[in-house]
């Protein structure tokens, strides 16, 4: 009698855990529901791998900016966007893993009507600054996107919006995350990558944020000079102050958490040697002497040395990345002080009310650089001395003096690299061509370093009409195409 008494009792027990046979095939491991917070912590790093990887499915940027180059495998610095699928997994990279996260995270925020409304507003005014991050860096990619009608799953196949009425649109949202802000409050906290280790996280983001503007501003300056100057004039008082504030996220040393160069490239992780420094960037340092070189390249023989950009190259004989670049834990740079400072010289040089001198900013960006990258003030003294490189003196043309800097302050960030390349027009870089090959090889005639990116392959079946209409209205959907902005 116990023991039915005992069988009973378990029975109703189990009966009051599971209501019907369905609750038993839940999948513990695979989430339903998914915290705002979870979502904007994936958003950042979904964010952060796709600028960072070197993959050559994904980012081929530093081989635009002749940073790098390849050893074996030349459709990525000869320009072949159709032998894989780049552009696709680069749209797809932001719009699905980046901006639907923070699209999603959004929601449940604005749907949460417990949430103190300070903290709401913060942690509403980050995922705003995010989003205007990743639509920017999209536009400055591809030009005209889907926009307002985009990630909206009714909607499969949404209307491509004019680049600059877009760009508009993200300055006015921008302003709105900043003034959203309440740096008395908390925001995401620990979710919060990239800056929850700061003492003020919500001032810093404040910072970010009109570093940001100060960006997007200077990119509008050949073409809107009016819009530019109120837009940079509004965020210079309060942009990043030190390397302090960079905007920077933390890999680890666990994968799959791991900077994504070292997993291409750490001799731990890959036995693949894909990568080399390109000569271009190598030559020119070497020239001046830059005491960067130790933290950007290997050595080889003890000298610093380039490999042919475009064409086959032995691993061995040539500088790769230095071992700071491939650890598992080295960090992403989103936005830092050396870009804010060379952005604040070009500003003074426009003649925008900014404070200090162009000169002032533009030293203040080098040594920043030249000290991130394991150099010290005195070394970075001695590089300015140099007439090469000194700012009264390094070239008449602004653009030249601070278009050459900041390519080699990029270092690693190809893709803000290409598009300050594009928009200064220096450094002066050349495709691949006869005249640079080396002994018996060989290249095709005509390359051109692309300005922007062809539309996915696959929008021409899913969504074509609508990116019919969007080539045509930027003059063809070709590498050669300037976007709106790129007016010289």
């Amino acid at each position: 009698m116990k023991r039915l008494y005992s069988i009973l009792i378990a029975a109703a027990l189990l009966s009051g855990c599971a209501k019907n046979l369905d609750e038993y095939n839940i999948d513990q491991k695979r989430a339903t529901v998914v915290p705002a917070a979870t979502l904007f912590t994936a958003a950042q790093k979904s964010f952060a791998d796709v600028l960072t990887s070197p993959s050559v499915n994904t980012n081929v940027f530093r081989f635009y900016v002749q940073q790098w180059t390849t050893t074996e495998y030349l459709d990525e610095p000869r320009y072949n966007l159709l032998a894989r699928p780049l552009p696709q997994a680069f749209w797809s990279a932001i719009y699905k893993d980046v901006l639907s996260d923070l699209n999603e995270s959004k929601r449940i925020i604005n749907a949460d009507a417990l949430m103190n409304a300070d903290v709401k507003s913060n942690q509403l005014a980050q995922i705003g600054v995010m989003e205007v991050l990743a639509w920017s860096t999209l536009v400055n990619t591809f030009g005209n996107i889907p926009y307002s009608e985009s990630l909206n799953i009714n909607n499969v196949q949404p209307k491509y919006d004019d680049a600059a009425t877009v760009y508009a649109d993200l300055l006015v949202r921008l302003d709105a995350a900043i003034a959203g802000f309440k740096p008395a409050a908390a925001g995401f906290g620990t979710a919060d990558l990239i800056y929850s280790s700061n003492a003020a996280p919500i001032a810093a983001w404040v910072k970010f944020a009109n570093s940001l503007k100060l960006r997007l501003g200077l990119i509008l300056a050949d073409k809107d000079a009016a819009t530019a100057k109120r837009v940079i004039e509004a965020a210079a008082p309060n942009v990043l102050a030190s390397a302090a504030d960079n905007a920077r996220f933390p890999y680890t040393t666990s994968t799959p958490n791991n900077n994504p160069i070292s997993t291409n490239a750490n001799r731990a992780l890959t036995s693949r040697t894909d990568y080399i420094a390109a000569s271009a960037l190598v030559d020119r340092m070497n020239t001046l002497a830059d005491p960067r070189r130790p933290g950007f390249f290997t050595t080889v023989g003890g000298a610093y040395v380039g490999g042919y950009y475009g064409f086959s190259n032995s691993y061995a004989n040539f500088s790769t990345m230095a071992t700071r670049i491939t650890a598992y834990d080295f960090e992403a740079l989103l936005l830092d002080y050396p870009e804010t400072e060379f952005a604040l010289a070009e500003a003074a040089e426009r003649g925008f009310v900014v404070p200090g001198t162009a000169a002032s900013h533009y030293n203040n960006a080098v040594t920043a650089s030249i000290v991130y990258w394991g150099g010290s003030a005195a070394a970075a003294a001695t590089y300015l001395a140099q007439p090469a490189v000194a700012y009264a003196t390094a070239s008449t043309n602004y653009k030249e003096k601070i278009g050459n800097q900041k390519w080699i302050a990029l270092y690693n960030r190809g893709y803000e690299s290409w598009t300050e390349w594009r928009r200064l027009d220096f450094p002066v870089l050349a495709p691949p061509s006869a005249a640079t090959a080396p002994p018996g090889q060989s290249v095709p005639s005509g390359l051109t370093i692309p300005v922007r990116l062809i539309y996915p392959i696959n929008e021409q079946t899913l969504n074509g009409t609508q990116r019919a209409a969007a080539a045509a209205a930027i003059g063809g959907d070709l590498v050669t195409t300037k976007l709106f902005w790129d007016v010289n």
